[in-house]
């Protein structure tokens, strides 16, 4: 998600939360969270904090997990993730696919935006090619490329007319992909593929800024959303299937703040506090597993530290492993994210890796003390500057930061200053290229070593933040995308890792896990491998 940004989110937040997917399944875990005020009768609201001001919630822009938190609630894929973690026909009836795999056709039931209108296959269409438009800026555009002629289009080599997605009829969806894509009906899950209204975005450009103008198609609609302060949904009467949504209202606060949020959970003042939206306090958290209320699972995120490629001293490979090979990943996590981590000594998850082996060891002081000499006598450079770090307002970003600081000072006698900023504006800064060293995080979009794989895949790529671009990873990319054998597919894949560990446009750090505490009294919220949240059949009991 994600810039996780992720997150984003795609999508992002530390401890658990990140840039945006598929896997897992419902959360069943966790009868153990604080004993909580009876449930009175009335409206079942489910009050939670999001830690940061959703960036937007339009599907074309979003590109972190605050953002998609949001998405998942107001709106519907041609399919969705269920509580097994698979995905199902939403707003799709039916789907059929051509014996070579390369056509799907969806025929949609009948369905309703939030404004009452009919949901018609020419949403979807309208919806994908406007991401795919370069004038709209997605930095997400990229996840459509399995669309016959999608990138084409997209860079300006081909029509939009010439995109494989055509809407026979209202009901009828007919898509044409590039290649075989045996995870394609996850992807229709996801966000960038959700439909918009043409006639909505085009009436309005502010249309997904405000409550009162936002339109979407999902089990929630958007009530209030006072910028910087609270965002309110309340159950869509128009949705498909709204008899399976329980909950009346869900009450999301903003506070940047971990203890005060996790103070306002005591108080009874929020039903749960951490993951996936926020993060826990890290000083909080061993008396949270003492206790037993903290409920820890893994997820297929990883949470990195990103180079910019393309300003010295970061335009030399050896220089950057110097730094990754310097870092104690194993002393961040006992010391600091505490919370069942496992080092990153890879850029795929475990549940997803390639690699049968480490790429390299971990605190390797010795290892980056060569590489750091080799690296500035290749650049021609006698002395280390100041470098800067930037990262966004949490307290688990801040810690981690101060102690990758002094471990590079101890290690490489460089001088490192943080820099700190609020979410939306670290987001464009990154964006812009503003920043030499940035923290960062991704969870997969899909459950595909490929979903991580493909975000380095082009310097101009939309989270591509490193501007980092290798011609043989391209290509083995490309290969992967035509291998049917999965082992041979693998292989590839694990040749393409490889290249990405050798030059390391960003350093791997963690393997995340989502760590949170909840009230009995919530049950329900999907909480799949990927680290996103559904509150779709959620409920208060």
């Amino acid at each position: 998600m994600k810039k996780s940004v992720f997150a984003a989110m795609s999508s992002i937040l530390v401890l658990s939360a990140a840039l945006a997917g598929c896997g897992g399944g419902g959360e069943k875990a966790g009868e153990q969270g604080n004993a909580s005020k009876e449930q009175t009768s009335g409206p079942k609201e489910l009050r939670m904090n999001m830690m940061s001001e959703p960036p937007t919630a339009d599907p074309a822009l979003a590109e972190d997990s605050t953002s998609s938190a949001v998405l998942r609630a107001t709106f519907d894929g041609l399919t969705r993730i269920g509580e097994d973690g698979k995905p199902h026909p939403s707003v799709a009836e039916k789907i059929d696919v051509s014996e070579d795999g390369l056509t799907y056709t969806f025929t949609l039931r009948d369905s309703k935006w939030s404004n009452g209108e009919p949901v018609t296959a020419k949403d979807f269409e309208y919806a994908w090619k406007r991401a795919l438009n370069p004038k709209t800026a997605s930095n997400y555009s990229y996840q459509l490329y399995y669309l016959k002629n999608a990138e084409e289009y997209n860079k300006g080599k081909a029509k939009a007319d010439d995109v494989g997605v055509k809407a026979k009829d209202d009901k009828t969806l007919v898509v044409t992909l590039k290649n075989p894509t045996p995870f394609f009906l996850e992807l229709t899950a996801f966000y960038t593929y959700y439909p918009v209204s043409q006639k909505v975005v085009e009436g309005n450009d502010k249309w997904a800024g405000e409550a009162k103008t936002h339109v979407g198609n999902g089990p929630f609609k958007m009530e209030t959303w006072e910028h910087k302060s609270k965002l309110v949904l309340v159950k869509s009467d128009t949705y498909w299937d709204k008899d399976a949504v329980k909950l009346d209202k869900i009450n999301f606060s903003m506070v940047e703040d971990a203890n005060t949020e996790l103070s306002m959970f005591d108080n009874d003042d929020l039903d749960w506090s951490g993951a996936p939206l926020s993060s826990l306090p890290t000083d909080a958290i061993p008396a949270l597993k003492e206790s037993g209320q903290m409920q820890t699972r893994p997820i297929a995120g990883t949470y990195l530290y990103k180079f910019n490629t393309e300003v010295p001293p970061f335009n030399n490979a050896k220089i950057r492993k110097a730094f990754a090979y310097a870092i104690d990943r194993k002393s961040i996590i006992d010391n600091i994210t505490q919370a069942n981590q496992e080092p990153a000594m890879g850029l795929i998850p475990p549940t997803m890796a390639v690699a049968t082996s480490p790429y390299f060891k971990d605190g390797d002081v010795e290892a980056a003390k060569k590489m750091l000499e080799e690296g500035m006598k290749e650049a021609g450079i006698t002395k280390m500057p100041t470098l800067t770090l930037s990262f966004n307002t949490s307290e688990g970003h801040k810690k981690i930061a101060e102690a990758i600081q002094d471990q590079w000072k101890k290690a490489l006698g460089v001088d490192i200053k943080l820099e700190n900023k609020e979410w939306k504006v670290f987001l464009e800064d990154v964006n812009q290229g503003k920043f030499q060293i940035a923290r960062s995080s991704w969870t997969g979009d899909y459950n595909d070593p490929y979903t991580f794989l493909d975000l380095f895949k082009e310097k101009d790529g939309g989270n591509n933040d490193t501007k980092w671009e290798n011609p043989k990873y391209k290509d083995l990319l490309n290969q992967s995308a035509l291998e049917k054998d999965p082992e041979k597919r693998k292989q590839i894949l694990a040749q393409a890792e490889a290249i990405f560990m050798d030059e390391m446009p960003a350093v791997p750090i963690y393997y995340y896990t989502h760590s949170y505490v909840k009230k009995d009294k919530v049950k329900g919220v999907v909480l799949d491998g990927l680290g996103f949240a559904d509150w779709k059949w959620a409920d208060i009991q």
